[in-house]
């Protein structure tokens, strides 16, 4: 597989995903905690390997990485065409530990300045009460991103300029446009710009909208396969509902986990089945071959014995 079509068209990975309608539940990068850094580009195909840090950067942001079970982000304002780029040093460290999420915000003068501010974080930045919205908009890494996150960035940042950010790549090209909320890491693919503000206010709200989740990024992906399920399954559309108790590898590629039904449901057992789907096509509009995608079936979901009688949960799955 080119870039090129039979027919000369060029090769869109969010075009050929949308036609076959791939599923994206459980596709969230794994990330405990995010690190966000000012930079006005041009963004090279790395994100990090190619924004000109001396080594001595490098290396304290990957340590820092390493501890913290952080993603690394590049972020920059949205802005018009041939409005000047600006970079003002900020940087962010989100937690998106589950109950003790949280948004802090530093600044340094240059990029030489973050190792020290890394490695005494806490004394450096100051906690916001401000959420998030990261959009990727990285082009070099995959022409869809751009194509279809610049709109949606540009939405958001008229309503929402002091939240908004574009990004660089968060992962699932294929389902641009991707956007990330913060502090709670959830990740939401194929966002249209016209739903994009209705999205995030409903969000800032406590809410979110199941149709563009792919999951939450401090879980597993069978956790977030598994909490997704029982979001359609008990119509329950609060953001800190359903929290992950535990999880159990099973056989025959099934996890069973158990989810925080409140005080209505008590505890419920989702058992969810990993099994990978091939591809007609590549997965990313650079990939010269076609590959596979993963995907998670609901096996079963079902209150654990002895919990409190509620809205009903069994017989969801047919």
């Amino acid at each position: 597989m080119t870039s090129s079509e039979p027919n000369g068209a060029t090769f869109r990975c969010s075009d050929a995903a949308r036609d076959r309608d791939d599923p994206f539940v459980a596709t969230a990068p794994p990330a405990r905690c995010w690190l966000l850094v000012e930079h006005p580009g041009p963004w090279g195909h790395q994100a990090l390997g190619d924004a000109g840090y001396a080594p001595e950067v490098l290396d304290a942001i990957d340590a820092f990485c390493r501890a913290r079970g952080a993603r690394f982000q590049l972020i920059r304002r949205p802005r018009m065409r041939g409005e000047p780029p600006a970079d003002r040093g900020r940087f962010a460290v989100v937690d998106t530990t589950p109950g003790a999420e949280s948004v802090r915000w530093g600044r340094v003068d240059s990029p030489d300045g973050l190792p020290a501010a890394l490695a005494d974080v806490e004394a450096v930045t100051t906690p916001s009460p401000e959420p998030v919205y990261l959009v990727c908009a990285h082009g070099r890494h995959d022409a869809c991103c751009a194509m279809r996150g610049r709109p949606v960035a540009a939405e958001l940042a008229t309503a929402y300029p002091e939240r908004t950010w574009e990004t660089t790549h968060t992962g699932g090209d294929r389902f641009a446009a991707n956007v990330v909320l913060l502090p709670h890491g959830l990740v939401l693919g194929r966002v249209p710009a016209t739903e994009a503000v209705a999205v995030v206010e409903r969000y800032a709200a406590g809410e979110v909208d199941t149709v563009w989740v792919r999951g939450r990024s401090f879980l597993t992906p069978p956790a977030q396969a598994a909490q997704h399920h029982a979001r359609l399954a008990l119509h329950e559309s609060h953001v800190d509902a359903l929290r992950v108790l535990g999880v159990e590898a099973r056989e025959d590629g099934a996890t069973a986990v158990r989810l925080d039904g409140g005080p209505e449901r008590g505890a419920l057992t989702v058992v969810v089945r990993e099994r990978w789907v091939s591809s007609p096509t590549p997965l990313t509009c650079s990939a010269g071959r076609a590959a596979s995608m993963r995907v998670f079936d609901l096996v079963d979901l079902a209150p654990e014995i002895g919990t409190p009688a509620g809205v009903p949960v069994t017989g969801v799955v047919g």
